[in-house]
């Protein structure tokens, strides 16, 4: 019971990412009721045989290096490379998908639009260890 007890996520957040990727952050306790941080990617595959996971393990010594880092690469493309990119274009996107979506679901029906990108979070636990949900029709 243990060992079950140290892979359970103590908090998930998953963000869908476009149409094939969603990322899961799972905060999980160790052995010694410390706790850890796992990124995992999980990408369907284009042929609709399963999906394909990568996993980072984050612990909690490395975690002010990992969020500087991240920051420095992140804020140097968007002020070196492309200062001119919309960067809030797909959030604007996955809000005006996700309204036309509750709307239809609201009427009953399906929604069968093509929209894409951008991300969402959400808070269920164990994310990472379940199968992605069905992705949404959603393209960049």
């Amino acid at each position: 019971m243990e060992q079950d007890r140290r892979f359970e996520s103590v908090y998930s957040n998953k963000v869908r990412a476009g149409k094939r990727r969603t990322y899961f952050f799972d905060v999980r306790r160790t052995k010694g009721d410390d706790f850890y941080l796992t990124l995992t990617e999980s990408t369907r595959k284009f042929h609709g045989d399963g999906y394909e996971r990568h996993k980072i393990f984050l612990y909690k010594e490395d975690f002010n290096r990992f969020m500087a880092g991240l920051e420095d690469a992140i804020n140097h493309v968007k002020t070196e490379l492309m200062p001119d990119y919309d960067y809030e274009e797909f959030d604007r996107r996955q809000a005006e998908w996700e309204e036309r979506r509750a709307a239809e679901d609201a009427e009953g029906g399906a929604y069968s639009g093509r929209n894409g990108g951008g991300s969402t979070g959400g808070n269920s636990e164990g994310a990472a260890n379940d199968e992605v949900e069905e992705e949404d029709d959603m393209s960049w």
